[in-house]
């Protein structure tokens, strides 16, 4: 059992403790697989960029398992806490409550295959960023993690280098919209970036390599760049090269207020943008509130488009539809599955724009 994670938002530490990892073939036995008590405290921002930390291993029948649950540590009364998170620019350490965690676990789904006589890796992928949620105007911040699992042996990477700070994803088509399958954070000296574990392609076939550069200082900044049709090969790497020089863009915000009904607790809020060339939208930037403020920073030029080829460097040419530059669909959505969207254009300037969900 291994642990990594995806890129988180507004967080400068997410600590969670692991008391063990739980396993089953039909959802009603269990095997418990031991976890180290010296890990302790795991910081899972510690575990960006295809960095891994090792949980624990146990033998296991061969066949077939459908289930596995991830049972967190309970947390004490004074910090440190076993599940916390330290916010933003604050060294304030913030009690994570984690309902129902303790005792049940958090449940995976497969299925994952163990063959007799070998090893096999199974890699959590741990969504900090999608996992907290702060909860109204209590304060508190509530863990519901999102996590997926990968065997290794139908695994592979995607490696690259970017813009420092860049978030990266790769990302896939769904009819329900876009679908995050794992992201990373470009490092922050070289721009290198690693995007794992990914499902080989001929079992979920291929991804979009999307490129979010940060702001560079006040409006200025870059486009966002779209890789499409990325292979993905078990046991190999797919290097998309060099992609540093990358076109300049103004940054502005869409902004405003969330108001979220009743005992709702928070809202997570997705931008996303549709290639009208392509017929593909992706996911952009996110981020999550109380009823109260916003902001996302959003690149007004259209974005860059390429398609994966050996050859490098990728070419990429800019899409200047119209309907595409600047324009952004943003959806807030509270715990209780209320929604409401806007259509927004940063193309000229930022931009302000209020959600109230009812319930």
């Amino acid at each position: 059992m291994l642990l990594t994670d995806s890129p988180s938002c507004g967080y400068d530490h997410v600590y969670v403790t692991v008391d063990h990892v739980e396993i089953s073939s039909d959802g009603n036995s269990w095997t418990s697989v031991p976890v180290s008590a010296s890990l302790g405290r795991i910081d899972l921002l510690s575990l960006n960029n295809g960095t891994l930390i090792s949980l624990g291993q146990t033998p296991l029948t061969a066949g077939t398992y459908q289930q596995v649950r991830l049972v967190l540590a309970a947390n004490g009364n004074t910090a440190p806490y076993a599940n916390s998170v330290v916010l933003t620019g604050s060294a304030t350490e913030i009690a994570l409550t984690t309902p129902s965690g303790q005792q049940s676990g958090y449940k995976i789904v497969g299925p994952f295959t163990i063959t007799a006589g070998t090893m096999a890796d199974l890699v959590l992928d741990f969504n900090a960023c999608k996992s907290i949620v702060v909860a109204g105007a209590s304060g508190k911040y509530l863990l519901k993690p999102v996590v997926s699992a990968v065997a290794e042996l139908v695994a592979g990477k995607i490696t690259g280098t970017t813009v420092a700070g860049s978030h990266v994803y790769a990302e896939q088509q769904s009819t329900s919209g876009p679908v995050v399958v794992t992201g990373t954070v470009a490092d922050a000296t070289t721009g290198a970036f690693t995007l794992w574990p990914l499902q080989q392609s001929t079992v979920a076939g291929p991804v979009d390599v999307v490129i979010v550069p940060p702001p560079s200082s006040g409006t200025a900044g870059y486009a966002s760049y779209f890789v499409q049709n990325v292979p993905v090969t078990a046991g190999a790497t797919t290097n998309l090269g060099m992609m540093t020089t990358l076109a300049p863009s103004s940054v502005y915000t869409v902004s405003g207020a969330v108001t979220v009904a009743g005992s709702a607790g928070a809202a997570d809020l997705v931008a996303e943008q549709t290639v009208t060339s392509s017929g593909r939208t992706y996911e952009i930037a996110s981020t999550s509130t109380t009823s109260g403020p916003y902001s996302i920073p959003l690149a007004s030029a259209g974005p860059w488009l390429g398609t994966y080829s050996t050859t490098l460097p990728l070419v990429f040419a800019q899409d200047m539809a119209g309907s595409d530059v600047g324009i952004y669909d943003v959806t807030a959505t509270d715990a209780a599955g209320s929604s409401a969207s806007h259509l927004v254009n940063v193309s000229t300037g930022p931009t302000v724009v209020g959600f109230i969900l009812s319930p």
